[in-house]
Parts: C-alpha cells; structure tokens; sequence
C-alpha cells in the first residue's frame, strides 16, 4: 500500500488522484497510447508506481519507447481481467503525461519482476519510461458481473 505523497492539499482532486496511482499499482500492466509519424498506437507496459510516478517497461524492439520519450502519451489500466470470483467492483485509471526514457535502479528493476522471455518470438529487450500523471481520471463501476467464459463448438 502506498504511503501519502508529501505536499498534497486535503482537496477532493488531490485525494482521487492519490486514490487513483493506489489502485494502479495493484494491477500490473496497462496499456500506453501515442502517436508514432501521425498515426496513433497502443502497447501493452508492465507498470510500477513510484511517489507519484509511474514507470513503465516495454519492448524495446518494438521502438514505442523511443517513439514515447519527450512526448505526451496517455496510459491506462484496470481490474476487468483481475478480479476475484463474486467481486462486481470493476475500476479503471486514466492519465495524460510527458514520457521520459530512464534506466531504473537495483530497487526500481526488482519491483518490475522478471522480464517476458520474448515479444513476438524475438528476445524481449525492456526499454523504461518515466511518467509523471497529470490529468488523472478514475472511474468505478460497481454490479459487473465476472465474465463468464463461453466455449465455442
């Protein structure tokens, strides 16, 4: 569990965007959307949340990474798929913010866990993203029913 980040106001925005980053770090990947030459994409990312920062490692041999740094990018996540049977409490976060290429630290490599073996069938090779949030929207949900898998004949 996060602890408060230090300097927020008591105000109402300050509280869910706290609230917000909380329940991103209970999930681990999310998906990260950009433009790359006008045309816009959407990658899945392994996240971590760090202060008020939101790390992020994707494969490198995709180029996203390079095509994110130094751009606005937005990134969301959500329980849909990690919800305990009976728990009808669906959220999802959303947020905007300036994407920078960083190298993590020992800690910072041990929270994000091992890495995919591969990406595509080619060796997966991790590039990081740092992101400070801005913008950040929270949404609940509450009576949604667990996905019932269907098999089909």
């Amino acid at each position: 569990m996060l602890s408060a980040p230090t300097g927020l106001s008591t105000g109402h925005q300050d509280r869910d965007q706290y609230r917000a980053l909380e329940l991103l770090d209970r999930t681990p990947y999310g998906r990260v959307s950009v433009s790359m030459r006008a045309l816009p994409f959407v990658t899945v990312a392994r996240h971590i949340v760090s202060g008020r920062q939101v790390l992020l490692r994707l494969h490198g041999g995709f180029g996203y990474a390079q095509a994110c740094d130094g751009n606005v990018v937005a990134y969301g996540a959500d329980n849909l798929s990690g919800r305990p049977e009976g728990d009808e409490s669906v959220w999802t976060v959303q947020f905007v913010g300036t994407a920078r290429l960083f190298t993590p630290g020992p800690a910072e490599l041990d929270r994000f866990g091992r890495p995919p073996r591969t990406a595509d069938d080619t060796p997966f090779d991790p590039e990081y993203l740092c992101i400070e949030p801005q913008f950040i929207t929270l949404h609940h949900l509450e009576g949604v029913p667990a996905r019932q898998v269907a098999h089909s004949a």
